[in-house]
């Protein structure tokens, strides 16, 4: 018992600092900071396909591809968002029509 207060505490104080960090960033750091988190999905992407792949029951092999296709939706999304962010810092005659 006193050990889930203890993680429920971490994990909810690491949720404030994470808000209070990232609402300080200013609007030009945030591309570089994308990327690092692309980097960051990417790992937990190959932790995701690790656990799915040692599955040793049908349970634990649908969360591990749930959680497979949910690390791939974030890192393909983290992508496309860096993508969109650097799309505005390029000029007019450069960007891409569409």
């Amino acid at each position: 018992m006193t050990e889930g207060i203890a993680l429920l505490t971490v994990f909810v104080l690491s949720a404030f600092t994470g808000y209070e960090v990232i609402s300080k960033v200013s609007t030009t750091l945030h591309t570089p900071l994308m990327s690092g988190a692309n980097a960051i999905h990417g790992v937990i992407l190959i932790g995701a396909i690790q656990v799915a792949g040692r599955a040793q029951g049908s349970l634990e092999l649908w969360l591990g591809l749930v959680a497979v296709f949910l690390a791939t939706l974030n890192l393909v999304g983290g992508f496309v968002v860096t993508d969109r962010m650097l799309e505005m810092f390029r000029p007019r005659s450069a960007r891409r029509n569409g």
